[in-house]
Protein backbone atom coordinates (compact mmCIF):
# COMPACT_ATOMS: atom_id res chain seq x y z
CA UNK A 1 0.00 0.00 0.00
CA UNK A 2 1.35 3.55 -0.84
CA UNK A 3 2.27 6.11 2.07
CA UNK A 4 -1.38 7.56 3.84
CA UNK A 5 -1.05 11.10 5.90
CA UNK A 6 -2.06 9.93 8.77
CA UNK A 7 -1.29 13.62 10.36
CA UNK A 8 0.10 16.19 9.54
CA UNK A 9 2.11 19.29 12.03
CA UNK A 10 2.87 22.83 10.52
CA UNK A 11 4.32 25.77 11.99
CA UNK A 12 1.59 27.85 12.05
CA UNK A 13 0.27 28.10 15.33
CA UNK A 14 -2.52 26.21 17.19
CA UNK A 15 -3.99 23.00 15.44
CA UNK A 16 -7.53 22.20 15.22
CA UNK A 17 -7.42 18.49 14.73
CA UNK A 18 -10.99 17.35 13.52
CA UNK A 19 -11.93 13.41 12.82
CA UNK A 20 -10.30 13.65 9.25
CA UNK A 21 -9.06 17.29 8.48
CA UNK A 22 -6.22 19.17 10.24
CA UNK A 23 -6.90 23.26 10.75
CA UNK A 24 -5.06 26.42 11.18
CA UNK A 25 -6.15 29.76 11.39
CA UNK A 26 -4.31 32.22 9.17
CA UNK A 27 -5.75 35.81 10.07
CA UNK A 28 -9.69 35.58 8.47
CA UNK A 29 -8.33 32.72 6.40
CA UNK A 30 -8.03 29.22 7.28
CA UNK A 31 -5.94 25.89 5.79
CA UNK A 32 -7.57 22.88 6.24
CA UNK A 33 -5.12 19.83 5.31
CA UNK A 34 -7.25 16.56 4.57
CA UNK A 35 -5.91 13.38 5.64
CA UNK A 36 -6.24 10.10 4.99
CA UNK A 37 -8.15 9.01 8.13
CA UNK A 38 -11.00 6.99 7.94
CA UNK A 39 -13.90 7.82 10.17
CA UNK A 40 -17.87 6.30 10.75
CA UNK A 41 -19.89 6.21 13.98
CA UNK A 42 -17.70 9.37 14.95
CA UNK A 43 -14.52 7.04 15.44
CA UNK A 44 -11.43 7.08 13.35
CA UNK A 45 -10.46 3.61 12.39
CA UNK A 46 -7.55 3.90 10.42
CA UNK A 47 -5.98 5.66 7.06
CA UNK A 48 -6.89 4.87 3.72
CA UNK A 49 -4.68 5.33 0.63
CA UNK A 50 -5.38 8.58 -1.14
CA UNK A 51 -8.44 9.26 0.39
CA UNK A 52 -7.41 12.91 0.89
CA UNK A 53 -6.47 13.74 -2.41
CA UNK A 54 -9.53 12.24 -3.87
CA UNK A 55 -12.26 14.42 -0.98
CA UNK A 56 -10.50 17.40 -1.87
CA UNK A 57 -10.85 16.88 -5.38
CA UNK A 58 -14.33 16.25 -5.01
CA UNK A 59 -15.01 19.12 -2.79
CA UNK A 60 -13.22 21.47 -5.03
CA UNK A 61 -15.11 20.27 -8.32
CA UNK A 62 -18.78 20.66 -6.25
CA UNK A 63 -18.21 23.83 -5.01
CA UNK A 64 -17.27 25.23 -8.40
CA UNK A 65 -20.65 23.92 -9.66
CA UNK A 66 -22.30 25.14 -6.78
CA UNK A 67 -21.84 28.85 -6.21
CA UNK A 68 -24.85 30.38 -7.33
CA UNK A 69 -27.23 28.47 -4.93
CA UNK A 70 -25.04 30.08 -1.71
CA UNK A 71 -21.18 31.14 -1.75
CA UNK A 72 -18.48 28.73 -0.34
CA UNK A 73 -15.87 29.23 1.87
CA UNK A 74 -13.71 27.93 -0.61
CA UNK A 75 -10.22 30.48 -1.69
CA UNK A 76 -7.54 27.80 -3.62
CA UNK A 77 -6.39 24.53 -3.48
CA UNK A 78 -2.12 24.68 -2.82
CA UNK A 79 -2.11 21.68 -2.65
CA UNK A 80 -3.66 18.08 -3.63
CA UNK A 81 -4.61 17.59 0.21
CA UNK A 82 -5.02 21.07 0.92
CA UNK A 83 -7.37 24.14 1.00
CA UNK A 84 -7.16 27.81 1.67
CA UNK A 85 -10.15 28.99 2.48
CA UNK A 86 -12.47 31.88 4.22
CA UNK A 87 -12.63 31.76 7.75
CA UNK A 88 -16.30 31.75 9.38
CA UNK A 89 -18.14 31.08 12.77
CA UNK A 90 -19.73 27.83 11.94
CA UNK A 91 -23.02 27.14 13.28
CA UNK A 92 -22.88 23.99 15.72
CA UNK A 93 -25.64 22.04 13.25
CA UNK A 94 -25.11 19.81 10.88
CA UNK A 95 -27.98 20.06 7.80
CA UNK A 96 -28.41 16.60 7.27
CA UNK A 97 -30.66 15.82 3.82
CA UNK A 98 -32.25 12.44 3.14
CA UNK A 99 -33.48 11.34 0.17
CA UNK A 100 -34.16 7.91 0.76
CA UNK A 101 -34.69 5.97 3.57
CA UNK A 102 -31.75 3.97 4.75
CA UNK A 103 -28.32 4.02 6.74
CA UNK A 104 -27.20 1.84 10.04
CA UNK A 105 -26.30 4.15 11.88
CA UNK A 106 -28.08 5.32 15.53
CA UNK A 107 -28.86 8.55 13.95
CA UNK A 108 -30.16 7.26 10.54
CA UNK A 109 -33.45 7.07 9.45
CA UNK A 110 -33.97 3.60 8.21
CA UNK A 111 -32.50 2.48 12.38
CA UNK A 112 -34.96 4.59 13.56
CA UNK A 113 -37.74 3.14 11.55
CA UNK A 114 -36.91 -0.07 12.18
CA UNK A 115 -37.02 0.21 15.59
CA UNK A 116 -41.11 1.45 15.70
CA UNK A 117 -40.68 5.01 15.68
CA UNK A 118 -42.90 6.82 13.26
CA UNK A 119 -41.61 10.80 14.09
CA UNK A 120 -37.98 11.12 13.45
CA UNK A 121 -36.37 14.54 13.83
CA UNK A 122 -39.34 16.40 14.53
CA UNK A 123 -40.84 14.69 11.56
CA UNK A 124 -43.18 11.78 10.81
CA UNK A 125 -43.21 9.14 8.70
CA UNK A 126 -46.18 6.90 7.84
CA UNK A 127 -46.58 3.15 8.16
CA UNK A 128 -45.21 0.87 5.11
CA UNK A 129 -41.66 2.21 4.29
CA UNK A 130 -39.12 -0.31 3.12
CA UNK A 131 -35.19 -0.12 3.71
CA UNK A 132 -33.55 1.99 0.89
CA UNK A 133 -36.79 3.27 -0.45
CA UNK A 134 -37.05 6.57 -2.27
CA UNK A 135 -38.88 9.29 0.26
CA UNK A 136 -41.65 11.11 -1.63
CA UNK A 137 -39.37 14.38 -1.15
CA UNK A 138 -36.18 15.18 0.34
CA UNK A 139 -36.24 16.27 4.11
CA UNK A 140 -33.58 18.09 6.46
CA UNK A 141 -33.04 15.75 9.77
CA UNK A 142 -30.22 17.85 11.94
CA UNK A 143 -27.83 16.28 14.03
CA UNK A 144 -25.87 18.30 16.70
CA UNK A 145 -22.21 17.97 15.70
CA UNK A 146 -19.87 16.10 18.28
CA UNK A 147 -17.37 17.43 20.52
CA UNK A 148 -14.41 15.83 21.79
CA UNK A 149 -15.18 12.08 20.57
CA UNK A 150 -18.91 11.94 21.16
CA UNK A 151 -21.62 11.18 18.76
CA UNK A 152 -23.63 13.55 16.61
CA UNK A 153 -27.04 13.54 18.26
CA UNK A 154 -30.40 14.06 16.62
CA UNK A 155 -32.18 17.48 16.97
CA UNK A 156 -35.64 18.73 15.63
CA UNK A 157 -35.91 22.35 13.97
CA UNK A 158 -37.76 22.99 16.81
CA UNK A 159 -35.37 22.30 19.34
CA UNK A 160 -32.67 24.23 17.33
CA UNK A 161 -34.63 27.38 17.27
CA UNK A 162 -35.85 27.14 20.99
CA UNK A 163 -32.16 26.55 21.90
CA UNK A 164 -31.21 28.99 20.14
CA UNK A 165 -28.77 26.96 18.47
CA UNK A 166 -29.34 29.17 15.08
CA UNK A 167 -31.31 32.45 14.71
CA UNK A 168 -34.48 31.66 12.82
CA UNK A 169 -33.66 34.16 9.75
CA UNK A 170 -30.24 32.25 9.08
CA UNK A 171 -32.04 28.66 10.10
CA UNK A 172 -34.04 29.40 7.36
CA UNK A 173 -31.47 30.55 4.70
CA UNK A 174 -29.30 26.92 5.98
CA UNK A 175 -33.12 25.06 4.76
CA UNK A 176 -33.20 26.65 1.26
CA UNK A 177 -29.54 26.47 0.77
CA UNK A 178 -29.46 22.64 1.86
CA UNK A 179 -32.31 21.91 -0.10
CA UNK A 180 -31.20 23.56 -3.16
CA UNK A 181 -28.11 21.97 -2.83
CA UNK A 182 -29.10 18.44 -2.63
CA UNK A 183 -31.02 19.06 -5.63
CA UNK A 184 -28.31 20.24 -7.39
CA UNK A 185 -26.01 17.57 -6.31
CA UNK A 186 -28.87 14.55 -7.37
CA UNK A 187 -29.17 16.26 -10.82
CA UNK A 188 -25.42 16.36 -11.21
CA UNK A 189 -25.05 12.88 -10.10
CA UNK A 190 -27.71 11.26 -12.10
CA UNK A 191 -26.48 12.55 -15.63
CA UNK A 192 -23.05 10.49 -14.22
CA UNK A 193 -25.57 7.62 -13.79
CA UNK A 194 -25.48 7.70 -9.71
CA UNK A 195 -27.99 8.33 -6.87
CA UNK A 196 -27.07 11.31 -4.34
CA UNK A 197 -28.95 9.23 -1.58
CA UNK A 198 -28.40 11.76 1.68
CA UNK A 199 -25.87 14.02 2.63
CA UNK A 200 -24.68 16.60 5.20
CA UNK A 201 -23.31 20.31 4.88
CA UNK A 202 -22.28 22.98 7.45
CA UNK A 203 -22.25 26.54 7.59
CA UNK A 204 -20.91 29.71 8.85
CA UNK A 205 -20.91 33.14 8.91
CA UNK A 206 -18.22 35.67 7.57
CA UNK A 207 -18.41 39.72 7.62
CA UNK A 208 -22.37 39.12 7.70
CA UNK A 209 -22.82 36.75 5.21
CA UNK A 210 -24.00 32.69 5.73
CA UNK A 211 -21.13 30.55 3.92
CA UNK A 212 -21.08 26.76 2.95
CA UNK A 213 -18.00 25.45 4.91
CA UNK A 214 -15.89 22.14 5.28
CA UNK A 215 -16.84 19.93 2.53
CA UNK A 216 -19.38 19.55 -0.22
CA UNK A 217 -20.68 15.92 -1.59
CA UNK A 218 -18.03 14.15 -0.80
CA UNK A 219 -17.71 10.43 -0.27
CA UNK A 220 -17.04 10.82 2.96
CA UNK A 221 -19.96 12.96 3.80
CA UNK A 222 -22.39 11.92 1.22
CA UNK A 223 -24.20 8.07 0.33
CA UNK A 224 -23.72 7.31 -3.42
CA UNK A 225 -25.49 4.59 -5.06
CA UNK A 226 -25.48 3.13 -8.55
CA UNK A 227 -28.56 3.85 -10.94
CA UNK A 228 -28.80 1.21 -13.17
CA UNK A 229 -28.92 -1.70 -10.29
CA UNK A 230 -31.22 0.18 -7.58
CA UNK A 231 -34.83 -0.45 -8.78
CA UNK A 232 -33.56 -4.54 -9.34
CA UNK A 233 -32.05 -4.55 -5.95
CA UNK A 234 -34.81 -2.95 -4.36
CA UNK A 235 -37.26 -5.05 -5.59
CA UNK A 236 -35.26 -8.11 -4.63
CA UNK A 237 -34.33 -6.88 -1.01
CA UNK A 238 -30.63 -6.83 -2.03
CA UNK A 239 -29.03 -4.03 -0.78
CA UNK A 240 -27.64 -1.24 -3.17
CA UNK A 241 -24.64 -0.73 -4.95
CA UNK A 242 -22.50 1.75 -2.96
CA UNK A 243 -19.59 3.90 -3.57
CA UNK A 244 -18.96 5.56 -0.49
CA UNK A 245 -18.25 4.24 3.50
CA UNK A 246 -21.38 2.66 3.73
CA UNK A 247 -20.34 -0.96 3.21
CA UNK A 248 -17.52 -0.30 5.92
CA UNK A 249 -20.30 0.20 8.24
CA UNK A 250 -21.78 -2.44 7.61
CA UNK A 251 -18.76 -4.76 7.99
CA UNK A 252 -18.33 -2.81 11.16
CA UNK A 253 -21.95 -3.80 12.12
CA UNK A 254 -21.29 -7.50 11.48
CA UNK A 255 -18.60 -7.13 14.13
CA UNK A 256 -20.79 -6.25 16.59
CA UNK A 257 -19.34 -2.66 16.73
CA UNK A 258 -21.85 0.46 16.55
CA UNK A 259 -19.07 3.09 17.79
CA UNK A 260 -19.15 2.57 21.22
CA UNK A 261 -15.63 1.74 22.67
CA UNK A 262 -12.54 0.88 20.95
CA UNK A 263 -13.16 -0.03 17.41
CA UNK A 264 -11.63 -3.34 15.54
CA UNK A 265 -8.69 -2.32 13.03
CA UNK A 266 -9.64 -1.79 9.78
CA UNK A 267 -8.31 -4.61 7.70
CA UNK A 268 -6.33 -3.44 5.02
CA UNK A 269 -8.51 -5.37 2.35
CA UNK A 270 -11.20 -3.00 3.28
CA UNK A 271 -8.88 0.23 3.14
CA UNK A 272 -7.47 -0.89 -0.74
CA UNK A 273 -11.46 -1.46 -1.33
CA UNK A 274 -12.45 1.59 -0.08
CA UNK A 275 -9.55 3.64 -2.04
CA UNK A 276 -10.92 1.77 -5.46
CA UNK A 277 -14.30 2.77 -4.90
CA UNK A 278 -13.57 6.69 -3.76
CA UNK A 279 -10.94 7.17 -7.00
CA UNK A 280 -14.31 4.99 -8.99
CA UNK A 281 -16.57 7.61 -7.24
CA UNK A 282 -14.83 10.77 -8.58
CA UNK A 283 -13.52 9.64 -11.61
CA UNK A 284 -17.44 9.15 -12.71
CA UNK A 285 -18.52 12.31 -11.32
CA UNK A 286 -15.90 14.62 -13.16
CA UNK A 287 -15.27 12.37 -16.00
CA UNK A 288 -11.64 12.86 -15.65
CA UNK A 289 -9.26 10.19 -14.46
CA UNK A 290 -7.44 10.31 -11.00
CA UNK A 291 -3.56 11.19 -11.31
CA UNK A 292 -2.65 10.67 -7.61
CA UNK A 293 0.10 12.58 -6.78
CA UNK A 294 3.02 9.49 -5.60
CA UNK A 295 4.98 11.68 -3.54
CA UNK A 296 5.61 11.51 -0.02
CA UNK A 297 2.64 13.37 1.64
CA UNK A 298 3.91 15.31 4.12
CA UNK A 299 7.29 16.68 2.55
CA UNK A 300 4.95 17.39 -1.00
CA UNK A 301 2.56 19.84 1.33
CA UNK A 302 5.05 21.77 3.28
CA UNK A 303 6.88 22.30 -0.27
CA UNK A 304 3.86 23.12 -2.22
CA UNK A 305 2.91 25.58 1.04
CA UNK A 306 6.23 27.52 0.29
CA UNK A 307 5.81 28.04 -2.72
CA UNK A 308 2.07 29.57 -2.02
CA UNK A 309 3.70 31.86 -0.19
CA UNK A 310 2.07 30.57 2.88
CA UNK A 311 5.11 28.94 5.10
CA UNK A 312 7.94 30.40 5.66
Amino acid sequence: MPPTLESIDLPLGPRIQGKVRDIWQLGSQRLIVTTDRQSAFDRVLGTIPYKGQILTAMAVWWFERTGDVIANHLISRPDPNTLLVRGAQVWPVEMVVRGYITGVTDTALWTNYAQGRRRIYGLDFPEGLHKNQRLPAPVITPTTKAQDGGHDAQISREEILAGGLVPPAIYAQMERASLGLFARGQELAAARGLILVDTKYEFGMAEGELLLVDELHTVDSSRYWEAASYAERLQAGEEPETFDKEFLRRWYVAQGYRGEGPPPPLPPELAERMSRLYRLALERLTGTPFQPDERPPEARIRENLRRAGLLA
